[in-house]
């Protein structure tokens, strides 16, 4: 609950530092990633606009409701540090080093994985972790 209190606070301070205007497509990916990383669903979840994409793995869903945006952000083994984001225009390409969840281990960590956002008015509208962009680890290096 104190996560999703800050994330609120987070959105709301960038919200009044825009003038009203949504706040920039890079700091609503850095707030998603807020909310993941302490497992804040419902927050990550309040980031989706209705009918958002989400691409993984060669694999197409689209996200109709916030019910089905709390399942996707709940479904996601991995939190992930942030290591490298670039914004063009509505576009943020991030690269995520992927860490445990507060609540589960993750199944890759270490692994380097890339996602491309696509933001609209200060809501997330497509999500895709892009092919061939997984790096992991070298052998006998820890995560």
């Amino acid at each position: 609950m104190g996560s999703r209190i800050a994330l609120g606070l987070f959105l709301a301070v960038l919200a009044a530092g825009c003038g009203g205007d949504p706040p920039s497509p890079e700091s609503v990916v850095r707030a998603w990633s807020t909310a993941i990383n302490t497992d804040d669903n419902e927050g990550a979840a309040e980031l989706f606009a209705p009918g958002a994409e989400v691409i993984q793995l060669g694999r197409t869903i689209t996200l109709d409701s916030e019910a089905e945006a709390l399942a996707f952000n709940a479904s996601l083994p991995c939190s992930g540090q942030i290591l490298a984001i670039t914004e063009q225009g509505d576009m943020v390409t991030t690269v995520f080093r992927l860490e445990d969840r507060e609540t589960q281990p993750c199944d890759g960590p270490g692994v380097e994985v890339t996602a491309r956002f696509r933001v609209r008015d200060g809501k997330i509208v497509l999500w895709r972790q892009l092919p061939g962009t997984v790096r992991r680890p070298p052998a006998g290096e820890e995560a």
